[in-house]
């Protein structure tokens, strides 16, 4: 009996320590065809401005050092999630520019409290009037943000898909 509230007690204790000790990133590819040429759809995802037209909650964006679009050019996002009209939290996240060469490749960091996030953008022509656009996502989480990415992986795809279905509606009706 005792053996057995022993295993049932430290079952959650391990899970924890198993979480923070090895766990901790996750690593995805996200992509979708936009009707609409290559170069209006990398002139479009190259203004950071217009993320206010498909990233639901994107309150300001500031550029804190460096030129606009420039490699290393370093930006403050934030970010709000509403529910239900309140505001239930707010994100400060730190943009840096690592390469931009759209419509080949452009390579962005966010940086926020316990998750850094490598962001690499590509588009790919298909047709005169179509353009895939492919997004490779990799997180990595520290603190309790490790907890939140090992049950919740799909939330942050979830996320990601949203934004590019968003993109994607943003350039075909604009």
């Amino acid at each position: 009996m005792k053996k057995t509230i022993l295993i049932i007690l430290s079952f959650p204790i391990t899970l924890v320590l198993y979480i923070l000790l090895f766990s901790g990133n996750i690593k995805y590819s996200e992509e979708i065809v936009i009707n609409a040429n290559i170069d209006t759809v990398s002139a479009l995802f190259d203004n950071p401005y217009n993320m206010k037209e498909y990233m639901d909650g994107i309150e300001s964006y500031t550029v804190l050092s460096g030129d606009i679009r420039e490699v290393g050019a370093k930006a403050e996002l934030i970010v709000s999630y509403i529910e239900e009209d309140v505001v239930k939290r707010k994100i400060v996240m730190v943009e840096e520019i690592i390469t931009n060469n759209l419509p080949d490749e452009k390579k962005v960091t966010y940086t926020a409290d316990g998750v850094y996030n490598i962001v690499t953008n590509r588009l790919v022509k298909v047709s005169e009037n179509q353009t895939k656009f492919i997004n490779e996502q990799e997180f990595e989480f520290g603190g309790y943000m490790k907890i939140i990415g090992f049950f919740m992986p799909s939330a942050f795809k979830q996320q990601s898909r949203a934004y590019l279905q968003n993109f994607k509606e943003f350039v075909e009706n604009r």
